[in-house]
């Protein structure tokens, strides 16, 4: 692939056209997952944000059971809602992940004991049972990793790669779907980050960041397919319900 397109979108774009052309028809199912990794050559984060991008524009749906499968073959890949100028949920993590690292390793060479403090006030708030706050120092407690190293471009850049959540729809569609999940192990994690520069290891604090980057990944994959199972989780749950209450009249009859 030499396009100059971000890597997902030459993948979505080749799966759409594959579907206009004819090959795949509305109900048909796309190979697996795995199968079209290997086929385009990228890795499942990368698979995935193209499939959303599909998702998004109402071409596939992914169906607990019947694998991915085709929905409409109209136009919509000629007019994608999705521009070369934004941000996926994934790209922008995986960009974190190898930036944050470096800026963990050299903050855990800088740290002092009234940065440490600080650190731990915003893991307690991290705990906060209103989201929106939670998640304000969620992201203050990178920015103070960045702080810790006194660069300005340091700093700048990793208030840009967290806001940047917000700017993109692509991403913020993705990440809405992770709200909420996860958050005691989010918070072990902060804390090993923490003990990392608290030890003043730059190894440590940088395999630490990356640990919490790589399941802040695993998080968004598994978070991306809970829509696709919801349906007939909750159909399990209604007919366990059912047959719960169908029990209860048997014995209360007995």
């Amino acid at each position: 692939m030499s396009d100059t397109k971000k890597l997902y979108r030459q993948i979505a774009d080749s799966i759409a056209a594959e579907i206009e052309s004819g090959r795949y028809r509305p109900g048909d199912r796309l190979p697996t997952e795995r199968d079209l990794a290997l086929q385009f050559g990228v890795s499942r984060p990368t698979l995935r944000e193209a499939l959303i991008a599909l998702e998004i524009l109402g071409l596939i749906e992914a169906k607990h059971g019947h694998g991915i499968l085709v929905t409409n073959t109209g136009h919509a890949a000629k007019a994608p809602p999705i521009t070369d100028s934004e941000i996926g949920a994934f790209e922008l993590i995986e960009a974190r992940r190898l930036f944050e690292g470096e800026v963990a390793a050299m903050a855990a060479t800088l740290v002092n004991e009234a940065h440490i403090a600080e650190l731990e006030k915003l893991i307690k708030a991290m705990d906060d049972k209103d989201p929106v706050k939670a998640e304000k120092a969620d992201r203050e407690f990178h920015v103070m990793i960045a702080n810790i190293t006194g660069n300005g471009a340091l700093i700048t850049t990793v208030e840009n790669l967290w806001d940047w959540r917000y700017q993109s729809p692509f991403a913020k569609i993705v990440l809405a779907r992770a709200a909420n999940m996860g958050m005691k192990q989010r918070i072990n994690e902060h804390t090993g980050i923490l003990e990392a520069l608290r030890n003043r290891s730059s190894s440590a604090a940088r395999q630490a960041m990356h640990e919490h980057m790589d399941r802040v990944i695993e998080h968004l994959l598994n978070a991306t397919e809970v829509l696709a199972v919801e349906s007939a989780k909750q159909a399990s749950q209604d007919r366990r319900k059912a047959m719960a209450g169908r029990f209860k009249a048997i014995s209360t009859d007995i």
